[in-house]
């Protein structure tokens, strides 16, 4: 018996396995449907590409066809590994907009405007500049400046600059807006993901079992109090009981599939897979939305210290493992996206609409694609997309996929800036700060010249950028699914605590924020446990 289960060891788990067994007296499980985080190609940064060519510790989700991406579907990576997303991804520190959190607040969620969240940003993360208003330096967290950084990305500054946009050395800090280096959370020249800031460090404690191959197949209800979790683990249907609270945290594509599998969501949807109904919550699976994102693709052959597939690029390769393996230096520290920015895809936007991703190496197919020789890229990314789609069960099987629509480019807006953001890229490419890479857009890139023709490119090359969101909403409307307290609505001793309560997601990368919510939701069960 547990005080708490916690369903997901993914960024949000792993903050609440650490956080809530800080008390001795409070008994946590964790469970995790992937395994531990032993490959070395989860700690080495540059091992991220080989996952992805291997789909090594990956749901490899894929979506239902997107009419906005002519019938295409998109692919959903997410991490099955303690650890999560954040043993996959990456690794860029990113928050979002101080704004983005003030919409928040301004929803009808209270606590969760900007001035309140950055506190717990503060307390997770610990900076390698050294605190300030804006950073932390005492936190489990490790985030620094990259170990060994390329040449290139400073040359993708200077271009900006020549673009016209401004430098920003943080883009967490006063002002999100400019191009700049990411900042990473790495340590040491490893990754750091939330498994080794937040659980590994306490894997010993007498109150803390963490469950890996665990695949929860329903929530336990009693009435409408949640009381603990069924899972399949070798083999075997299980079950554990919680006596205070089930926390769940699977992420925001499959914690509406798991509440959906337990009767809590859109009755007439659990009728029609024959899922008996237990509370009729009709926003369960709604608002999910993503960032779409586009690839503008470049060869450079000349620059042979770009990473690509080549006999020299082998020969480099072969030099960077020994050196990493050795010193923890070196060409394999790169998480590939060096340096981006936040722009605006016109200047009477209020705030950064956009983000670009530049990237030392030609990525196709979210790097799936074997591609030779060698070049660089840079994405384009829509930072507050007008579309919505949803998340839905395919079948009332627990081990099945669930059926991810983000309905991609359904509002018009979302091409619009998506196309005016496209131009701003191709500019800033085209900057002399990059002549001597001799860079040469591909064919099918090199085609889309016309407003018709980008647009057309993007609808048939587009896709995530591996931020879903928001299918479990927090608010206080007919078709919100959390309350401020992140606790589900009608359900008791049930919170949802992962990047599916986002209201509207974040200006950036969410991995950040994340641990921010976990954070922040650890606080209020603690005050709950002196109410209760």
């Amino acid at each position: 018996m547990f005080d708490y289960i916690i369903i997901g060891g993914g960024s949000a788990g792993c903050v609440l396995a650490a956080r809530l067994t800080e008390n001795p007296d409070i008994k946590v499980a964790l469970l995790e449907a992937g395994g531990a985080d032993s490959s070395a190609m989860i700690h080495c940064p540059a091992g991220m590409a080989v996952m992805a060519q291997t789909g090594q510790v990956n749901w490899k989700f894929d979506t239902v066809p997107q009419t906005g991406l002519g019938g295409r579907r998109g692919y959903q990576p997410c991490g099955k590994v303690l650890g999560g997303s954040s043993s996959v991804n990456a690794m860029i520190y990113i928050r979002g907009h101080r704004a983005d959190y003030d919409h928040w607040a301004a929803q009808g969620n209270p606590g969760w405007s900007y001035d309140e969240v950055l506190p717990y940003f503060k307390r997770a993360e610990h900076n390698e500049r050294g605190a300030n208003a804006f950073h932390g330096s005492s936190g489990p967290l490790n985030v620094m400046d990259l170990r060994s950084p390329t040449r290139f990305g400073p040359m993708f500054i200077k271009a900006g600059e020549q673009a016209g946009f401004r430098v920003n050395p943080d883009f967490n800090g006063a002002d999100q807006e400019g191009v700049g280096m990411y900042q990473v959370t790495h340590k040491a020249g490893e990754r750091f993901s939330a498994a080794k800031a937040y659980l590994k460090p306490h894997l010993a404690r007498a109150n803390l079992q963490v469950l890996t191959g665990a695949h929860a197949r329903r929530i336990l209800l009693e009435g409408k109090r949640a009381v603990g979790v069924e899972f399949l683990q070798d083999g075997q249907v299980k079950q554990l009981k919680a006596t205070r609270e089930v926390l769940l945290s699977s992420g925001a594509l499959q914690s509406p599939k798991l509440l959906l599998l337990s009767g809590i969501g859109p009755q007439q949807h659990l009728a029609e897979l024959g899922i008996e109904s237990v509370h009729h919550l009709p926003g369960v699976g709604q608002n999910m939305h993503d960032h779409i994102d586009v690839v503008q693709v470049l060869d450079a052959p000349k620059a042979k210290d770009l990473f690509g597939v080549s006999l020299s690029g082998m020969a480099r390769a072969i030099k960077g493992v020994f050196e990493w393996r050795n010193y923890r230096t070196g060409m394999l520290t790169t998480n590939f996206a060096e340096a981006g920015g936040f722009i605006k895809s016109q200047a009477s936007e209020p705030i950064p609409d956009l983000q670009l991703h530049f990237v030392i190496g030609k990525l196709i197919n979210h790097g799936r694609t074997t591609t030779f020789g060698h070049g660089f890229s840079c994405h384009l990314c829509l930072l507050r997309p007008r579309s919505r789609g949803s998340i839905r069960l395919a079948s009332k099987d627990p081990l099945a996929a669930p059926l991810i629509d983000p309905n991609y480019l359904s509002d018009p807006d979302d091409m619009e800036r998506m196309v005016r953001g496209f131009k701003l890229m191709r500019k800033l490419l085209a900057q002399p700060a990059m002549a001597s890479l001799e860079g040469k857009e591909l064919a099918s890139c090199a085609a889309a010249q016309s407003d018709s023709q980008i647009e057309q490119f993007i609808r048939a090359n587009a896709d995530t950028i591996y931020h879903p969101s928001g299918s479990c909403r927090m608010g206080n409307g007919p078709l919100d699914v959390v309350d401020a307290q992140l606790r589900v609505h009608g359900i008791e001793a049930l919170r949802v605590i992962d990047a599916s309560i986002m209201p509207r997601l974040v200006g950036g990368n969410t991995n950040a924020p994340v641990i921010m919510i976990a954070e922040k939701a650890a606080d209020m069960i603690k005050i709950g446990q002196h109410t209760q």
